[in-house]
């Protein structure tokens, strides 16, 4: 079997990556925007904070709607955030425009876990578990990547009905789920185990393959495919 096609016919192989720390722009200017996390690029956006507010309060205000959010906010539901005045909602909503438009992860194909972990990586540095399902067409192009669920610091509270609502309205033929660890251990829990096997069941009655279940931190990932609890899908 192909180590870079698993979820068509085969196994692949785990991916890795590094972390860094630092003021956001004095990061950015030393290691690359690469290097920042979801907090620090909005910090470095916003610029400053408010009086009783700082950059970095700020910011992470702002990723929490970010994050409950199913599509990305307008910059007038950005400003009902207190200390975001009408300029920074708007580099905020234009940041994010002009990232959907040029760099969005739709249509990228994934065939391995290796393929999934850069487009959920970036909501690894979450103190709590974001559950994420990212909703596939029939060429396993990515149709949307959503938060789905957040959790308490340890574990995520996810029902089958919440994860499967968009990908049926997406008209979705497979799905991948994944979820954080803030720990960084990349064991599965029991509770990882259950929900994975309830999701099977829930995607099989509607004809929607579950290709993987992902856990991952910033510096890799655990795949249930690759380590033989689901099973990847048959080709014809």
């Amino acid at each position: 079997m192909a180590r870079d096609a698993l979820y068509d016919s085969g196994t692949a192989s785990r991916a890795t990556g590094g972390s860094a720390a630092g003021g956001p722009r004095e990061k950015l200017a030393r290691e690359g925007v690469a290097a920042l996390g979801d907090a620090e690029l909005l910090a470095a956006i916003l610029g400053t904070g408010t009086r009783g507010k700082d950059v970095a309060a700020l910011a992470q205000e702002v990723l929490g709607l970010l994050d409950s959010s199913r599509a990305a906010p307008e910059s007038a539901v950005l400003e009902r955030i207190g200390g975001m005045g009408t300029a920074k909602a708007g580099a905020v909503a234009a940041a994010l425009e002009l990232g959907r438009r040029l760099y969005g992860c739709r249509e990228t194909r994934v065939s391995s876990p290796a393929e999934v972990w850069p487009l959920v990586v970036h909501w690894a540095d979450r103190k709590q578990e974001r559950f994420i399902c990212c909703s596939l067409n029939g060429a396993h192009e990515v149709i949307a990547s959503r938060v789905v669920s957040v959790g308490l610091v340890n574990r995520t509270v996810v029902h089958p009905r919440e994860v499967f609502a968009d990908p049926i309205t997406d008209r979705a033929c497979a799905i991948v789920v994944a979820h954080n660890h803030p720990s960084g251990r990349l064991d599965p829990s029991p509770e990882d185990r259950e929900i994975t096997a309830r999701l099977k069941a829930a995607a099989d009655t509607l004809g929607i393959i579950l290709l993987d279940h992902i856990v991952f931190s910033r510096e890799g990932y655990w795949s249930f495919v690759e380590h033989g609890l689901l099973e990847p899908p048959e080709v014809d």
